[in-house]
């Protein structure tokens, strides 16, 4: 059975759309059955991906509010063995119209128990909120993976999320792991991302990946011409971080022998 990732932050802007879809491209590549399913009603993930969002006359919404079946909603992308089950704009009315269904936090994991055996990973883009929309995502999640930003309020609100993360498992969802933390945005020019990085690394210690994600013109540039970093700079300093994630990511579960990271474009403090 595949594994079940939210990637969440309540905080925007931190690089959750840009995490899931360059890592779920290169676990694609590596040869993995990959799914991304797109919670944000902004629909980065869904158009990052290569699809048009002006398109799509199905989304994740009918499933979670309707009475759709997610299995009818999985779409190929560009890249062989990442498939994606799209966001629309009408899902940001999804939060009020959740509220008086029954079993509202379940109905995303009643959905993807179907499919969840076809995929050796699904990862979920969060929207940046801890609403409804999380919740489901929490809630149907084998584990969570928590990008942070490497600027002056990265810690700001991880209080929050981890409280939430600790609700669900009390109340929803007894199993959820937290996967890790991906530094973002890591700038080497300041010290100041040298010293986020070292903040966040004291408080949460070997939770927090090895690969850090630097900030980029290239992985800003890819999401305009619909297509992955993998695909689109493959020898920007970006994709190779998302590649070594990747890497890390299958070591931790013991799905590649362990191999030496190679950031070589960072000095780890």
């Amino acid at each position: 059975m595949g594994e079940i990732i939210a990637c969440a932050n309540q905080k925007g802007g931190v690089g959750k759309t840009t995490t899931v879809v360059s890592l779920a491209a290169y676990l694609a590549l590596d040869g993995l059955r990959t799914l991304i399913v797109d919670l944000d009603p902004q629909g980065n993930a869904t158009s990052g991906a290569g699809l048009d969002k002006q398109q799509v006359e199905h989304s994740i919404y009918s499933v979670l509010v309707g009475d759709g079946r997610l299995e009818d909603l999985i779409k190929p992308t560009i890249i062989e063995g990442l498939s994606i089950v799209p966001s629309s704009r009408e899902l940001a009315g999804a939060e009020v119209e959740l509220v008086p269904l029954a079993g509202r936090e379940r109905r995303l994991a009643a959905a993807l128990a179907p499919v969840v055996e076809s995929f050796d990973y699904v990862l979920m883009d969060c929207p940046p909120s801890l609403g409804l929309l999380t919740v489901n995502a929490l809630t149907a999640a084998d584990s969570v993976l928590i990008p942070i930003q490497c600027e002056y309020y990265a810690l700001e609100g991880l209080g929050q999320l981890l409280a939430t993360i600790d609700l669900v498992r009390s109340h929803l969802n007894p199993a959820l792991l937290v996967k890790g933390v991906v530094l973002t945005m890591y700038d080497a020019r300041t010290t100041l991302s040298a010293d986020v990085s070292a903040e966040v690394r004291r408080h949460l210690g070997d939770q927090v990946f090895g690969a850090i994600v630097p900030r980029s013109v290239r992985l800003a540039e890819a999401p305009s011409y619909g297509r992955p970093i993998s695909l689109y700079s493959p020898t920007s300093r970006g994709a190779q971080a998302y590649h070594d994630l990747a890497t890390e990511l299958q070591r931790r579960d013991g799905r590649v022998a362990a191999a030496p990271l190679s950031p070589a474009w960072v000095t780890q403090p």
